[in-house]
């Protein structure tokens, strides 16, 4: 079923906001935020040196362009390296309320690193924050600005704009992963709040990424990124959600992409 502008009302209707609070200083947009320094996590830090240790160095070229190789920033470990696959999600600024802390932050507590991610983003499916991303005119902005130099800086393989949080599987070259996240979030956080009539942050400054190890990976990851909708019960199948790449496929699995709308102004220069 093709959705239509009633259904894609209908849906943001079955999405109810909910009003939460999060710490300012860990917001995207945030003036404290901009300026202050990654906090000191010494565990974060002997991971990523660990893997900085093990892993191939990056290349004049790569850090000429630049890639940021094994990373973190005081609160999670990021790869951003050239000519891989990645599975990333982010997040609104409040998807993970303080006021809620107390059920969240017992997912940090699980060791096993994929078990601990999967939990955290089945937090986000809840639907906890206010839930921008449910208005069709902010959801359509978000996929936009996805979409605009799909083929060019990146090459997306699946996505999905969900009320609270983005989902996405790209290949990464001949831009770093760091630096799209930051066009993404700081084109979309402005004309989304230009859009709603607010101010301040709108996404979480951090993000996940998994590097995708080999096609059966990339099969899984690409079927969770187009299923999310349905776990969530927002949709009855994959490409019936109007914001996301299941709705592009082909009876072959292929992804067929339509020209973008470059309409209202909104989108990327």
């Amino acid at each position: 079923m093709k959705p239509t502008p009633q259904n894609n009302a209908d849906i943001a209707q079955r999405v109810s906001p909910r009003r939460s609070e999060f710490p300012a200083s860990s917001r995207l947009g945030s003036r404290r935020s901009a300026s202050s320094s990654p906090p000191f996590n010494p565990g974060l830090q002997k991971l990523v040196e660990g893997k900085q240790a093990w892993a191939e160095p990056l290349d004049a070229t790569a850090q000429a362009q630049g890639f940021l190789g094994w990373h973190q920033r005081g609160y999670l470990p990021h790869h951003d390296v050239p000519g891989v696959t990645q599975f990333v999600t982010f997040r609104l600024a409040d998807a993970l309320p303080a006021s809620r802390r107390g059920e969240w932050e017992l997912l940090r507590k699980i060791e096993d690193e994929r078990q601990r991610l999967r939990q955290f983003e089945a937090y986000l499916d809840r639907g906890w924050g206010e839930c921008w991303l449910r208005q069709p005119r902010v959801a359509e902005l978000v996929e936009g600005a996805l979409r605009f130099f799909d083929g060019e800086r990146y090459r997306l393989r699946a996505w999905v704009v969900m009320p609270n949080h983005v989902h996405l599987v790209l290949d990464v070259e001949p831009v770093p992963l760091a630096k799209l996240l930051e066009s993404w979030k700081g084109f979309t956080a402005r004309a989304a709040n230009k859009l709603l009539e607010r101010r301040g942050a709108l996404w979480e400054r951090e993000y996940w990424d998994t590097r995708i190890r080999d096609e059966e990976h990339l099969r899984k990851a690409v079927r969770y990124v187009e299923s999310n909708p349905v776990k969530a019960k927002l949709a009855r199948e994959p490409g019936a959600w109007p914001w996301g790449s299941a709705r592009f496929r082909d009876e072959h699995g292929g992804l067929c992409r339509p020209p973008l709308p470059r309409s209202a102004g909104m989108l990327p220069a």
